[in-house]
């Protein structure tokens, strides 16, 4: 991969010296989670997606879970000490994040949220995430994004 079709996320981890491998696909409107997994002939249990909610407190919290499954908002609210939590809204993601609906990377974000990733990444020895840009993915170990992105481990789903 040339310098120039690198992601900000790659390079974080290029320079933290964190391995991953790259993937790229052709983006489609109407893809889901599940069928980029697909795509990158990944089992979708391992494939995660970004989400980004506010507690009743006005904070912010980034959930990182399988592409299958559903955020739970309750253990989520727990698992970030919180009342409640609700999704933000699809406008808001961009200037919060840097970063547009299905591009959303827990890595490189313009400010740093508390973030939590599904306890079943910890299953695998590499799990995929948004490179920071629709169409780039990143494999990496569990641990390595535990540490590039600062999070934790926790039921969500």
């Amino acid at each position: 991969m040339k310098h120039n079709d690198k992601t900000n996320v790659m390079r974080i981890l290029d320079g933290r010296k964190i391995p991953y491998v790259s993937h790229t696909y052709e983006p489609d409107g109407t893809m889901s989670g599940a069928d980029i997994a697909n795509l990158l002939h990944e089992d979708p249990d391992r494939v995660f997606k970004t989400l980004v909610t506010q507690g009743r407190s006005g904070q912010y919290f980034v959930f990182v879970i399988p592409v299958k499954e559903e955020l739970d908002l309750k253990k989520a609210a727990r698992a970030a000490d919180e009342k409640a939590v609700a999704m933000i809204r699809q406008k808001e993601l961009l200037p919060l994040t840097g970063y547009i609906h299905g591009g959303c990377s827990p890595i490189g974000m313009k400010k740093k949220f508390p973030t939590w990733v599904h306890e079943t990444a910890g299953r695998y020895e590499q799990i995929f995430v948004s490179a920071g840009k629709v169409g780039y993915q990143i494999g990496l170990a569990p641990d390595d994004l535990i540490l590039a992105a600062e999070c934790s481990l926790a039921d969500l789903v």
